[in-house]
Protein backbone atom coordinates (compact mmCIF):
# COMPACT_ATOMS: atom_id res chain seq x y z
CA UNK A 1 0.00 0.00 0.00
CA UNK A 2 1.21 3.24 -1.29
CA UNK A 3 2.37 6.20 1.83
CA UNK A 4 1.03 8.39 0.10
CA UNK A 5 -2.28 6.96 -0.72
CA UNK A 6 -5.94 7.61 0.65
CA UNK A 7 -5.52 4.62 3.09
CA UNK A 8 -1.68 5.84 3.83
CA UNK A 9 0.22 7.99 6.46
CA UNK A 10 -0.90 10.72 4.17
CA UNK A 11 -4.35 10.15 3.80
CA UNK A 12 -4.60 9.33 7.78
CA UNK A 13 -3.72 12.33 8.39
CA UNK A 14 -5.92 14.08 5.42
CA UNK A 15 -8.87 12.34 7.28
CA UNK A 16 -7.65 13.72 11.00
CA UNK A 17 -7.46 16.91 9.30
CA UNK A 18 -10.95 17.44 8.74
CA UNK A 19 -13.81 18.20 11.15
CA UNK A 20 -17.50 17.94 10.62
CA UNK A 21 -18.73 21.72 10.00
CA UNK A 22 -21.00 21.37 13.25
CA UNK A 23 -18.01 20.33 15.36
CA UNK A 24 -16.35 23.27 14.03
CA UNK A 25 -19.00 25.53 14.84
CA UNK A 26 -19.23 23.93 18.73
CA UNK A 27 -16.08 25.13 18.95
CA UNK A 28 -16.01 28.52 17.89
CA UNK A 29 -19.32 29.05 19.92
CA UNK A 30 -17.01 27.58 22.88
CA UNK A 31 -14.86 30.94 21.31
CA UNK A 32 -16.98 33.35 21.59
CA UNK A 33 -18.56 31.71 25.21
CA UNK A 34 -14.73 31.77 26.57
CA UNK A 35 -13.90 35.41 25.48
CA UNK A 36 -17.13 36.70 26.76
CA UNK A 37 -17.25 35.70 29.91
CA UNK A 38 -13.54 36.12 30.48
CA UNK A 39 -14.46 40.12 29.24
CA UNK A 40 -17.69 40.19 31.66
CA UNK A 41 -15.50 38.91 34.46
CA UNK A 42 -12.99 41.49 33.88
CA UNK A 43 -15.13 44.49 33.91
CA UNK A 44 -15.19 45.39 37.75
CA UNK A 45 -11.55 44.58 37.21
CA UNK A 46 -10.24 46.54 34.90
CA UNK A 47 -8.96 50.48 34.64
CA UNK A 48 -12.23 53.14 34.35
CA UNK A 49 -9.75 54.17 31.30
CA UNK A 50 -10.69 50.68 29.47
CA UNK A 51 -13.89 49.63 31.36
CA UNK A 52 -16.08 50.51 28.13
CA UNK A 53 -14.02 48.46 25.73
CA UNK A 54 -14.03 45.46 27.74
CA UNK A 55 -17.96 45.96 28.43
CA UNK A 56 -18.13 46.40 24.56
CA UNK A 57 -15.99 43.39 23.86
CA UNK A 58 -18.27 41.41 26.42
CA UNK A 59 -21.48 42.21 24.35
CA UNK A 60 -19.33 41.42 20.49
CA UNK A 61 -18.64 38.38 22.22
CA UNK A 62 -21.99 37.31 23.36
CA UNK A 63 -23.83 38.41 19.73
CA UNK A 64 -20.80 36.20 18.11
CA UNK A 65 -21.83 33.45 20.06
CA UNK A 66 -25.22 33.45 19.71
CA UNK A 67 -25.02 34.20 15.99
CA UNK A 68 -23.19 30.44 16.23
CA UNK A 69 -26.06 28.93 18.09
CA UNK A 70 -28.65 30.25 16.46
CA UNK A 71 -26.91 28.86 13.14
CA UNK A 72 -26.14 25.51 14.61
CA UNK A 73 -29.98 25.41 15.64
CA UNK A 74 -31.04 25.50 11.97
CA UNK A 75 -32.85 22.81 10.61
CA UNK A 76 -32.55 23.84 7.03
CA UNK A 77 -28.89 23.33 6.98
CA UNK A 78 -28.23 20.22 8.82
CA UNK A 79 -26.84 18.22 5.87
CA UNK A 80 -24.26 21.13 5.78
CA UNK A 81 -23.28 20.72 8.81
CA UNK A 82 -22.39 16.82 8.87
CA UNK A 83 -19.98 17.58 5.80
CA UNK A 84 -16.83 17.43 6.58
CA UNK A 85 -14.48 20.30 6.06
CA UNK A 86 -10.55 20.95 6.02
CA UNK A 87 -9.53 21.66 9.10
CA UNK A 88 -7.61 25.17 8.66
CA UNK A 89 -4.46 25.93 9.61
CA UNK A 90 -5.74 28.03 12.55
CA UNK A 91 -7.45 25.97 14.43
CA UNK A 92 -4.80 25.07 16.89
CA UNK A 93 -4.15 28.49 17.96
CA UNK A 94 -7.97 29.04 17.41
CA UNK A 95 -8.92 26.56 19.82
CA UNK A 96 -5.89 27.09 22.25
CA UNK A 97 -7.77 31.07 22.86
CA UNK A 98 -10.87 29.19 24.48
CA UNK A 99 -8.18 28.81 27.49
CA UNK A 100 -8.12 32.62 29.17
CA UNK A 101 -5.32 33.47 31.11
CA UNK A 102 -5.53 34.63 34.46
CA UNK A 103 -4.57 38.39 34.92
CA UNK A 104 -5.22 38.37 38.78
CA UNK A 105 -7.45 41.12 41.13
CA UNK A 106 -6.22 44.44 38.97
CA UNK A 107 -4.94 43.37 35.52
CA UNK A 108 -3.02 45.36 33.49
CA UNK A 109 -4.68 47.42 30.81
CA UNK A 110 -1.67 46.56 28.19
CA UNK A 111 -1.89 42.98 29.01
CA UNK A 112 -5.70 42.74 28.28
CA UNK A 113 -5.54 44.79 25.47
CA UNK A 114 -2.44 41.88 23.88
CA UNK A 115 -4.74 39.44 25.10
CA UNK A 116 -7.67 40.64 23.43
CA UNK A 117 -5.75 41.20 20.07
CA UNK A 118 -4.41 37.77 19.89
CA UNK A 119 -7.72 36.60 20.15
CA UNK A 120 -8.99 38.98 17.42
CA UNK A 121 -6.20 37.95 14.82
CA UNK A 122 -6.60 34.51 15.52
CA UNK A 123 -10.37 34.58 15.06
CA UNK A 124 -9.79 36.68 11.92
CA UNK A 125 -7.66 34.20 10.14
CA UNK A 126 -9.99 31.47 11.50
CA UNK A 127 -12.95 32.87 10.27
CA UNK A 128 -11.58 34.15 6.80
CA UNK A 129 -10.12 30.26 6.06
CA UNK A 130 -13.42 28.49 6.97
CA UNK A 131 -15.31 30.96 4.84
CA UNK A 132 -13.18 29.61 1.69
CA UNK A 133 -13.67 25.96 2.68
CA UNK A 134 -17.22 25.71 3.21
CA UNK A 135 -19.89 25.68 0.07
CA UNK A 136 -21.69 29.13 -0.22
CA UNK A 137 -24.63 29.82 1.83
CA UNK A 138 -25.51 31.01 5.51
CA UNK A 139 -22.58 29.45 7.10
CA UNK A 140 -19.98 30.74 4.59
CA UNK A 141 -22.00 33.95 4.90
CA UNK A 142 -21.77 33.86 8.49
CA UNK A 143 -17.74 33.29 8.98
CA UNK A 144 -17.21 35.99 6.27
CA UNK A 145 -18.95 38.11 8.34
CA UNK A 146 -17.16 37.44 11.21
CA UNK A 147 -13.98 37.55 9.38
CA UNK A 148 -14.58 41.38 8.66
CA UNK A 149 -15.71 42.25 12.14
CA UNK A 150 -13.09 40.81 13.65
CA UNK A 151 -10.04 42.90 11.23
CA UNK A 152 -12.24 45.67 12.15
CA UNK A 153 -12.19 44.92 15.49
CA UNK A 154 -8.40 44.35 15.70
CA UNK A 155 -8.01 47.55 13.78
CA UNK A 156 -9.88 49.56 16.91
CA UNK A 157 -7.98 47.80 19.08
CA UNK A 158 -4.38 48.40 17.84
CA UNK A 159 -6.01 51.90 17.44
CA UNK A 160 -6.59 51.80 21.11
CA UNK A 161 -3.43 49.92 22.23
CA UNK A 162 -1.26 52.65 20.11
CA UNK A 163 -3.05 55.15 22.19
CA UNK A 164 -2.47 53.70 25.37
CA UNK A 165 0.53 52.84 25.17
CA UNK A 166 2.60 55.27 23.70
CA UNK A 167 0.85 58.59 25.88
CA UNK A 168 2.47 57.23 28.84
CA UNK A 169 -0.46 55.47 30.36
CA UNK A 170 0.93 51.73 31.10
Amino acid sequence: MSEHGEGGVHGIDRIRARKTLGEILAVAASFEASARDFYTGLIPRVSKRIRYLVEELAEEEARHHELFSDLAARGDIAAQLRARVETPASDTRFSDCIQVPELGPAPDDQAILQYALGREQAAMEQYRSLAGSVEPGPVRELFEFLAEEETRHKAELEKIYYEIVHSGGV
